[in-house]
């Protein structure tokens, strides 16, 4: 049983309270914590009968752009100074911020900051997510799973396979149904999965009637044991395309064998505006397009993602009267370059396999080459709802409206989000992008989340913000919040913009002013 599991399972929120208990009232399991204790989130202890928020409040740097290791700031009651490293670019993150729960009361923090003379506000909380999943891209050609096969963590299914991308599977999981409309335990491992992938640990998935998948954010993937190293160039019409001309008098014929589009040299468009002459050969395949055929294997994780360990498995009879003849030369071919085979016609016409000569070793290494390192990619999603809107403004409906409306930036610990079209608050964010250890949960079960929203001070009191609740960064930094945390400063992850710079820059490309 993981470490997340025995919380759920030792956790009792019918527990009645004790003297030397207090209740936390920061998220919907309400937990009785004794002193010294946390409860069973982990997020918040009881210290001297005090509830506390037990990790510090994240402030970026957005000058140091170091993404190292987070550092203390100030720990509560100590008196800050005012010297800092940074330079003025921070960013108050909701990583440490607490939540809105119950749902009546504002953010913990509303923080106000002047850029380029214009006044903004970052609105933060930490947002409990019982509407959340990841999708998931690992990038590699073998066969992991037919389309909406379950995938399992610890024996429960999460999610599913989903519709694959070019070079990558693709994997849905998490999600309301998985996390709340299953059995206790399929929601317990539902949440423990999802928590490790947001938070860059390695989680092993197994998929019914396919493989067992290691995933990683920003890590190569593991398939049935094997580390994969790259994906794939391309299809093997694309392929073709790319390297004829490397190929062009080294080699009669060239296939590219590929689960999807394989590729034939002689007959691709390619290789006829090359002059490249017909060689008689025969796919065992559908026909696409000239050169291009489909289905020549099923999935597997054999040559170019298909099933096959023998490429000539896929090859028909020659045939004579279209040009082929004893000698000629045939290269194969898998779309990373991993797999290559050289052959020549007998006099029966028959393909026999021949050390592979050193003129094609360039045009292999080509390939090779051009493959991308194969990594997983763990993108968060989530819908913020009434909650977290509700601490944002007394009447949530226009902060969806001002995020549809492009004048409002979220940002997720600090991180850029795409945000679904359509109704709602629907976001979307690479977790690489998130500083570390982000993400927490709660028990219901749901992940909890950071969440920024950034806007003009006057659009925030236009929507119904809490005006009186606004605060400096200084005074942020100085006195903390309710939850008496304390706060830690970190250099912001390299790449990220500035949220209030980026915000106020949305704004004037708008013609908001």
């Amino acid at each position: 049983m993981s470490e997340l599991a025995e919380r759920f399972e030792t956790h009792d929120p019918g527990e009645k309270q004790v003297a030397e208990k207090i209740r936390c009232d920061a998220c919907p399991v309400m937990c009785y914590i004794a002193d010294g204790r946390t409860g069973a989130c982990d997020r918040y202890g009881n210290v001297g009968g005090r509830i506390v928020r037990m990790d510090p409040l994240t402030i970026l740097d957005h000058a140091a752009e170091t993404g190292g290791a987070v550092v203390p700031f100030v720990a509560e009651g100590e008196e800050w100074g005012g010297e800092l490293v940074n330079t003025g670019r921070r960013f108050v993150t909701a990583i440490g911020a607490g939540t809105t729960y119950p749902d009546y009361k504002p953010a913990p923090f509303i923080v106000s900051q002047e850029v380029e003379g214009v006044d903004l506000v970052t609105v933060v909380t930490e947002g409990i997510f019982s509407y959340c999943g990841v999708k998931v891209k690992i990038d590699t050609d073998r066969h992991i799973g037919d389309e909406t096969a379950t995938v399992r963590s610890e024996g429960e299914a999460i999610g599913h396979v989903t519709t694959g991308e070019y070079g990558s599977q693709m994997l849905s999981l998490g999600g309301v149904h998985h996390l709340t409309g299953g059995s206790k335990s399929e929601g317990r491992a539902t949440c423990d999965a999802l928590l490790n992938l947001c938070n860059r640990k390695p989680v092993e998935l197994t998929i019914d009637g396919g493989a067992t998948v290691i995933v990683e954010a920003g890590k190569a993937p593991v398939i049935d044991g094997k580390v994969e190293h790259r994906m794939r160039v391309g299809c093997g019409s694309a392929t073709i395309g790319m390297f004829a001309t490397q190929w062009r008098g080294l080699v009669d014929e060239v296939v590219v064998v590929d689960d999807h589009i394989t590729g034939v040299v002689s007959e691709h468009q390619a290789g006829k505006v090359l002059g490249w002459e017909d060689t008689g050969i025969k796919i065992i395949g559908r026909r696409s397009t000239p050169g291009r055929y489909f289905k020549v294997s099923e999935p597997g994780l054999g040559w170019g993602g298909t099933t096959i360990s023998d490429p000539l498995s896929i090859l028909g009879d020659w045939n004579a009267k279209k040009g082929a003849r004893p000698g000629l030369s045939l290269m194969m071919v898998s779309t990373t370059g991993e797999q290559f085979a050289y052959y020549e016609l007998d006099e029966q016409l028959k393909p026999v396999e021949k050390p592979f000569p050193e003129r094609l070793q360039k045009s292999v290494g080509l390939i090779e080459d051009n493959c991308e390192p194969a990594l997983c990619t763990v993108l968060f999603i989530g819908g913020a709802g009434g909650s977290l809107r509700a601490g944002v403004t007394e009447n949530p409906v226009n902060l969806t409206r001002s995020v549809q409306g492009l004048k409002t930036y979220v940002t997720v610990g600090g991180a850029p989000v795409y945000v679904w079209p359509g109704g709602g608050i629907t976001l979307m964010v690479d977790v690489a992008r998130v500083p570390e250890g982000a993400f927490g949960y709660v028990p219901t079960p749901a992940l909890v989340a950071p969440i920024e929203f950034t806007l003009r001070r006057d659009d925030y009191v236009r929507l119904g913000g809490y005006e009186n609740e606004i605060r400096s960064v200084e005074d942020i930094l100085a006195k903390g919040g309710e939850y008496l945390n304390s706060r830690r400063g970190a250099g912001a992850p390299a790449g990220n913009p500035w949220p209030p710079l980026a915000q106020l820059r949305r704004g004037r490309a708008s013609g908001a002013e």
